[in-house]
C-alpha cells in the first residue's frame, strides 16, 4: 500500500532522492531539524567553519550534494571514522609492504626455527637508543630442543628510517631505507620482532606481507562481485519474464551448494603447478562468482519498485535506451546502500579467503596471507609452545571490525529516514 511523502507526493516518489530528509516536529524549530540532518546543531559550524546563524545552515543544506550530507553526518558515527583510519593505516601498510618488513619473507633457515618475539630495548644509560641483544642457539641436552638466550655482552642498535635489503617501492624506485633496521648485523640474524616461524621465516615481514594480499583479495573479488551484482540484478529486474526467472534460478542453485565441499572440488580442481599468481586470480574470481547473488537479489528488488517511477517512464518516453535508464537514472537513486553493502561485503570475503586458506582450500605456500600463516597454528601442541604462531589472527579481528563499523557508518548517514 503506497502512503503519502513529502509535498504530497506519493511516498515511492519521495524515495527517489537519496539525499537525507529533514521534518520538523512541534516544538522544534525547522533550522534545528534540518541540521539535525547534517550531524550539526544549529548555530554551530559545518566543515570546521565560523558559527552561523540558523538560517544559513538551512541555506547550506538546501544546496549541499549529497555526498557531503553523508559526509556530516557520518563523521558522527565515531565507531565509523575510527574504522576509516584503521583501515586506511592497513592499506598504507600493503602499498608499503617493502618498506614496513625488514627481510624477506620468504627467506628460510632451520636454524632459526620458532625463536620467540625478541625484546627491544629503548633506553640506553638513560638515552633514547634502542638496540637488542643478539641470540645464542644451544641444545637443550635433555629434550634434545634448541633454545635460545640472548647474548646480553652485545648490543645490536635499532635505527629507523635506516638501510637494509634492497628492493623496489611500489615496484618502480630502487631502495634500500626500511621503517625498522639495525646496524652492525643483518636483519634475518638479529632482529625477530614477532618471533619466528617453523621454518625460520620472520613472523613480522611474513605478517606485513600476508597484509598485503589478504585486504587486496578483499577489494578484487568485491569489485567483480559488485559488477556482476549490479549488472544481473538490474537486467532481472527491470525486464522481467524469461530473463528474471532464468537469472533467479540460477542464484537459487549457487546459493543452495554446499559451501564446504563446493571449495573442496574447487581446491582440487586448481593445477598444483599453478603459479602463486594464478591462483590468486582464480580464488579470487571464485570468491566473486559465488558473492555476487546477494547484491543481485537486493539490486532486483530495487529495480522492481523503480521501473514503474516516473522518472523511470519519462526517460522511456524520451528515447534513452535501456541501458543508459539502468545506469546512469536507476542506479544512481540507490548507489549510497549499494556502497554500504559493498563495505560491509568485504570482511565477508577477506574472512572466507582466512578460513579457505587455514583449511588449506584457498591459497597455498609460497603464497603468504593471514590464512596461510594461521595454518601453523593448527597444531595444539605447536601452539602450547609457540602462542606467537597465533598472532595473524590480530590483524584478521581488527580488519574485520574496521570494516564492519565503516559499513554500519555509512549505512546510517546514507539513510534518508534515520
Amino acid at each position: 500500500m503506497s502512503g503519502i511523502g513529502l509535498g504530497g507526493l506519493p511516498a515511492e516518489s519521495a524515495s527517489q532522492s537519496s539525499a537525507p530528509v529533514a521534518t520538523s516536529v512541534p516544538g522544534q524549530p525547522v533550522a534545528a531539524a534540518v541540521a539535525s540532518v547534517a550531524g550539526v546543531p544549529a548555530g554551530s559550524s559545518l566543515a570546521g567553519e565560523s558559527p552561523i546563524a540558523g538560517s544559513d545552515v538551512e541555506d547550506r543544506i538546501a544546496v549541499a550534494p549529497q555526498w557531503k550530507l553523508i559526509w556530516w553526518r557520518f563523521r558522527k558515527h565515531k565507531l565509523a571514522v575510527g574504522g576509516t583510519i584503521v583501515l586506511a593505516l592497513f592499506y598504507l601498510l600493503s602499498a608499503f609492504a617493502d618498506f614496513f618488513a625488514y627481510v624477506d619473507p620468504s627467506e628460510s633457515e632451520a636454524q632459526r626455527s620458532l625463536i620467540a618475539p625478541q625484546t627491544i630495548y629503548w633506553f640506553d644509560d638513560g638515552k633514547f637508543a634502542p638496540y637488542v641483544h643478539p641470540l645464542k642457539g644451544s641444545r637443550d641436552p635433555m629434550t634434545f630442543k634448541r633454545i635460545y638466550v640472548p647474548d646480553e655482552s652485545r648490543k645490536v642498535p635499532v635505527t629507523f628510517f635506516g638501510h637494509g635489503e634492497p628492493y623496489k617501492l611500489l615496484g618502480l624506485i630502487p631502495t634500500d631505507r626500511h621503517l625498522i633496521a639495525v646496524e652492525g648485523a643483518k636483519p634475518s640474524e638479529s632482529l625477530f620482532l614477532l618471533g619466528t616461524d617453523t621454518h625460520g621465516r620472520d613472523l613480522w615481514s611474513r605478517l606485513i606481507y600476508a597484509t598485503r594480499t589478504s585486504m587486496t583479495i578483499g577489494l578484487v573479488s568485491v569489485a567483480l562481485s559488485l559488477l556482476l551484482g549490479v549488472v544481473l540484478g538490474g537486467v532481472s529486474g527491470y525486464f522481467g519474464g524469461p530473463i528474471d526467472t532464468v537469472i533467479q534460478r540460477v542464484i537459487e542453485i549457487l546459493r543452495s551448494i554446499p559451501t564446504i565441499p563446493l571449495w573442496m572440488g574447487l581446491a582440487a580442481a586448481l593445477p598444483g603447478d599453478w603459479s602463486v599468481i594464478q591462483v590468486y586470480f582464480a580464488i579470487t574470481i571464485i570468491i566473486s562468482l559465488i558473492g555476487w547473488t546477494e547484491l543481485a537479489r537486493v539490486v532486483r528488488g530495487r529495480f522492481i519498485s523503480l521501473r514503474q517511477e516516473d522518472f523511470v517512464m519519462a526517460a522511456e518516453l524520451v528515447g534513452c535506451s535501456k541501458s543508459r535508464i539502468i545506469f546512469r537514472h536507476m542506479v544512481p537513486s540507490f548507489a549510497s546502500h549499494i556502497i554500504a553493502a559493498t563495505t560491509l561485503a568485504v570482511p565477508a570475503i577477506i574472512i572466507s579467503e582466512t578460513s579457505l586458506s587455514f583449511l588449506g582450500l584457498g591459497l597455498r605456500p609460497p603464497a603468504i596471507s593471514w590464512g596461510v600463516l594461521l595454518q601453523d597454528a593448527q597444531n595444539i601442541q605447536s601452539l602450547v609452545i609457540s602462542p606467537w604462531l597465533l598472532v595473524p589472527s590480530i590483524p584478521v579481528i581488527i580488519a574485520v571490525l574496521a570494516f564492519n563499523f565503516m559499513g554500519d557508518g555509512i549505512r546510517d548517514a546514507a539513510d534518508p529516514y534515520l
